[in-house]
């Protein structure tokens, strides 16, 4: 394997159900080009998919890359590169980092698609403060789940379930969890239970905001089951971790401030009967997932540099 380790230039690709990702960025995080190709079935044409993707962004510059760093949907063993379970590809069991590595000869790094772009968030929106802090990453997504970024480490916990906040059974209509439980945040939060609470339109959710807005009964009546289920996600996240920004990402958040918008109502509401909630100021901490640029890529270049603060461990 080629050692590229003194160099600065890295590769984040973002595997999608439907298309691949993959952008070059240099040691700040910045992007020097990107690619995206679509998704096709099976382990062998993900992992060719993978490194093929890479190489259109890399690239001239492919050999002065010093680490590709993969963010995927499924199981991900972020120790040994191996993953399962990505339905929308057919991939059941692969070992990914690996596999990767042998054919592009780059040392290769495997992240959570949800941690990796917590990571790209937290690169893009930190601010003068860089990675100080807590940033969170709540991804509204077929799923719904958080990634964490404090000071510049990536918290993975004890089994790698750190930010599994949809299977938190609160939710007080209890639907049925495809995880097995009954009540969890996502069967009513997240993009796929939106989709099916509200299947009048696709998106659902800019659509469902528009009708409440004109108080058609129904859609108030969803709109507010999905805002404060979204409450508690929020609210659980910052009593947990403290974030100083609590990032909307996923399919939903593309909503773009209209969801904001509701989103912050009903943090006010809280507010207005609890002084504790009042003084934590949640609606100032949110932001929206930077439009237009390859988060989930640039996370997990990011995520894969040994140099970089922004450590897998």
């Amino acid at each position: 394997m080629t050692d590229n380790t003194v160099n600065n230039f890295r590769i984040g690709v973002d595997v999608g159900g439907t298309k691949i990702e993959a952008a070059l960025v240099d040691a700040t995080g910045a992007v020097l080009n990107s690619a995206r190709i679509p998704a096709r079935h099976g382990n062998a044409a993900v992992v060719e998919d993978i490194v093929s993707v890479a190489r259109q962004a890399a690239g001239t510059r492919f050999d002065e890359v010093s680490a590709i760093g993969i963010g995927t949907p499924g199981t991900v063993d972020s120790a040994t590169g191996h993953v399962g379970n990505i339905v929308n590809l057919d991939v059941v069991s692969l070992d990914m980092g690996p596999e990767v590595s042998r054919l592009a000869g780059v040392p290769v790094h495997v992240e959570n698609d949800v941690n990796a772009a917590a990571v790209g968030a937290a690169v893009l929106l930190g601010g003068a403060d860089g990675l100080d802090g807590t940033i969170a990453f709540l991804n509204f997504g077929t799923g719904l789940a958080a990634g964490i970024v404090q000071n510049g480490v990536l918290l993975h916990g004890y089994s790698g379930a750190a930010g599994e906040i949809g299977h938190i059974p609160v939710e007080p209509h209890r639907l049925k969890c495809p995880c097995g439980q009954y009540g969890c945040l996502e069967t009513v939060c997240s993009g796929a239970a939106v989709g099916r609470l509200w299947p009048n339109a696709d998106p659902p959710m800019p659509d469902l905001i528009r009708c409440a807005s004109r108080r058609e009964a129904k859609a108030v009546d969803v709109l507010d089951m999905v805002v404060r289920a979204i409450g508690d996600t929020i609210q659980i996240l910052a009593q947990s971790v403290d974030p100083r920004l609590i990032v909307l990402g996923g399919g939903m958040a593309k909503t773009g401030e209209p969801l904001v918008e509701v989103i912050t109502a009903e943090l006010r509401r809280r507010e207005s009967q609890c002084r504790f909630l009042e003084s934590l100021d949640l609606p100032a901490r949110l932001r929206l997932a930077p439009a237009g640029q390859p988060v989930g890529a640039i996370g997990a270049a990011m995520a894969a540099s040994c140099c970089h603060p922004v450590l897998a461990i």
